[in-house]
């Protein structure tokens, strides 16, 4: 009963990293499209031709 138990908690843990990185990677190409959309859409003239504050 113990090893069925350890793996279905192995299989689990695996389950919930996985979910977890294709969240990451759908965060970083929604962060990788603003940064796009950003840069193409900044200002040409005046101020400091960024559109972040950093």
């Amino acid at each position: 009963m113990v090893p069925l138990l350890l793996v279905l908690l192995l299989v689990l843990i695996l389950f919930g990293a996985g979910f977890a990185v294709k969240i990451l990677w759908w965060v970083a190409i929604a962060v990788l499209i603003l940064w796009l959309i950003g840069f193409v859409a900044r200002p040409k003239s005046g101020g400091r031709g960024r559109w972040y504050r950093w």
